[in-house]
Formats: C-alpha cells, sequence, structure tokens
C-alpha cells in the first residue's frame, strides 16, 4: 500500500475530526440560534455544496452508468445479494432512530408526531436515495470503464475523483467538497456521544458535555487512523451490526410506546430517579433473543449465519429483519411479566 496515500488519508481523518469536534463542543444553542437568525440562503450552506458536487458527478458520470448488463447468477444467488445490499442500506438509515431523540427533545411537547415523522422519512429516504443510486451508478461503470476499474483498485475515494476527472483540477476540487461532507455525518454523533454517556449515571451525569464529546472525537480519530488502511472495509463490516442493534432497539421502543404507554404515557419527571425507571429485564432479554436471531439471520464476509445460508450461494442478510421479528415477539409477554411482578 502506498505510504504517501495512507499518510494523507491521517491527514483528512485529523481535520474531520477536529472540524466536528469544534462545531460539537458548542451545544445546541448554538445551532438554535442559526436556525432562528441566519437567512434561508444561508442555511443552505451545510447541504448546498454537497448536494451542488454529488449532481454535478452526476451529470459527468452518467454516461458510463452501465444499465443494460444483467446480474451474475441463479435467481436465488441474485435475490440474496439483492437483499443483502438493500440490508446494508437500510442499516445506515436507520441508524437515525437512535441520534433523532436527542434532537426531537428540543422540540415543544405539542409539536405534531406524525408531521415530524413524515418529515424525517422524507428527508432520509430522499438523501440515502439520491447517494446510493449514485454509488450504484458508478460501481456499475467499473467493468466497462478501465479508469474506474483502476480506480476502484485503489478505495472508493478514488472511484468517486475518477468520475470527476474529465473536469480536470476542477473534479479534484469536487472530490475534497465531497470528502468534507463525513463532517455534516460525525456532527450529531459526537454530539449525542455527550449526551448519551451523561445518562450512563450520576457520576457521569457531573461531567461536562464537551468533555465527554472530546473523549468520543479522540477514541474515533485514534481507531480510524489505526484502520486507516482498510476504512472502506472496516466501516462496511461495522455498519451491519449497527443495524441490527437498531432494529432490535426500535422493536423494542415501539411496543413500549404503543401497548404500555400509549394510555399511561411517560413520567418525564423521574428520568434520573431510579427507584423509578424499570429495571429492564424484559429490553434486556428481548434485545438477546433479537440479537440471536440476527446473528442466525446475518451473511457478512466473516460469517453467515445458517438461516442465511438457506439463499442462493452467497447467502442474503436478514439479520435486522430476523432480529425485529424476535425482539417484537418476545417483548410484550415479557413486559407484562415484568410490570405484573415488579411494578415499574
Amino acid at each position: 500500500m502506498d505510504p504517501v496515500r495512507v499518510g494523507l488519508t491521517g491527514v483528512g481523518i485529523v481535520i474531520v475530526a477536529i472540524l466536528s469536534w469544534l462545531i460539537t463542543i458548542f451545544g445546541i444553542r448554538v445551532f438554535n440560534y442559526y436556525e432562528r437568525h441566519v437567512t434561508t440562503v444561508q442555511q443552505l450552506y451545510a447541504f448546498l455544496p454537497q448536494l451542488i458536487v454529488l449532481s454535478i458527478l452526476y451529470g459527468l458520470s452518467a454516461k458510463n452508468f452501465d444499465t443494460s448488463s444483467l446480474s451474475q447468477g441463479d435467481p436465488a444467488t441474485v435475490a440474496g445479494s439483492r437483499l443483502s445490499f438493500f440490508s446494508l442500506c437500510l442499516s445506515a438509515a436507520i441508524t437515525y432512530a437512535g441520534v433523532g431523540p436527542d434532537y426531537f427533545v428540543y422540540y415543544h411537547t405539542r409539536s405534531p408526531s406524525v408531521k415530524l415523522f413524515l418529515l424525517s422519512l422524507v428527508g432520509l429516504t430522499t438523501s440515502f436515495t439520491f447517494a446510493i443510486i449514485l454509488g450504484i451508478g458508478l460501481a456499475s461503470g467499473i467493468a466497462s470503464t478501465p479508469s474506474y476499474a483502476n480506480a476502484y483498485e485503489v478505495s472508493q475515494g478514488a472511484l468517486i475523483v475518477a468520475g470527476y476527472q474529465s473536469v480536470g483540477a476542477f473534479g479534484h476540487f469536487c472530490g475534497v467538497v465531497v470528502a468534507l461532507g463525513t463532517i455534516a455525518n460525525l456532527i450529531p454523533t459526537t454530539y449525542s456521544t455527550g449526551i448519551d454517556t451523561q445518562l450512563l449515571s450520576n457520576v457521569a451525569s457531573k461531567i461536562p458535555r464537551w468533555a465527554w464529546n472530546t473523549i468520543g472525537a479522540i477514541v474515533y480519530t485514534v481507531c480510524a487512523l489505526a484502520g486507516r488502511g482498510h476504512l472502506s472495509e472496516i466501516f462496511t463490516n461495522f455498519l451491519a451490526l449497527m443495524g441490527y442493534w437498531t432494529a432490535i432497539w426500535i422493536a423494542i421502543i415501539l411496543e413500549e410506546q404503543l401497548i404500555f404507554r400509549r394510555t399511561r404515557g411517560w413520567d418525564w419527571d423521574s428520568w434520573n430517579q431510579k427507584e423509578k425507571l424499570p429495571l429492564g429485564l424484559a429490553a434486556l432479554t428481548a434485545f438477546l433473543v433479537g440479537w440471536a436471531g440476527a446473528i442466525l439471520g446475518m451473511a457478512q464476509v466473516y460469517y453467515v449465519g445458517p438461516i442465511a445460508r438457506l439463499v442462493g450461494d452467497s447467502g442474503a442478510d436478514m439479520g435486522n429483519y430476523i432480529g425485529f421479528s424476535w425482539a417484537l415477539l418476545v417483548y410484550p409477554p415479557l413486559r407484562w411479566l415484568e410490570l405484573r411482578y415488579i411494578g415499574r
């Protein structure tokens, strides 16, 4: 592996981490002030450059998209591969469910829940679809476009830059703008790191959020630097695992809200009173059962579960769906028993 490229990757990691950390230490009030007092045109600054450069990439690379070649393999293998790809895309999208509440909590309690849900759904679906279709198009051209194939041998980022190659130096500039877009992905997670860590215990809550944000930024920077030679593979493999636990968590939260809290609601004043909070035995058990199902249905390069192995030659990643459904089945009776015999 080219040591120069690895070194530049390390520099890019540090720059992105520092910029993300700097933005998150100022807190939510800065974002609220920005939304209330900055003009609509300026509010577009966060995503408009990304939208422009990715639209340019669509226009420049579309001629190399291969929309005619047939998928390789028997029908079961093709279906399994497609399901695995969809599951990976789903894993990336549903992880927003874990950080969304950290920001929705600042909305007024009378904010219409249906409106918030629809806005989130449309926003996530539109943005992910826009980026994923572009990625599929670039990948489809690898077999028929030598420059794409050579770039992909280097990295997925190099493939993006290859899509801009026809416009020279301007293309390199667009590639840098695309790379800086990772800051927008890191900001919410870095900010949520501080909030969520403070909820772990009374001791953790006494440590300032910015301190936890700093620790989180240091941890993911060190991890990224250690694996900078294989960042894409590491992220892809880890992304599926994040999707599994998020799908299981969503199943538990949905049933708690729709079944057990529908009439009696939530006691928001008791959020930090340990003696009034559920022990979590039902949730933990359902979570573990869901994980057992996810493992049986997962199809990754390092492990293919017995259920996933039943589909085609490469298996089909069904970890999200099996984990979600198993947790969905066992949580209601377990939670009923917990409420009956423990009372909270």
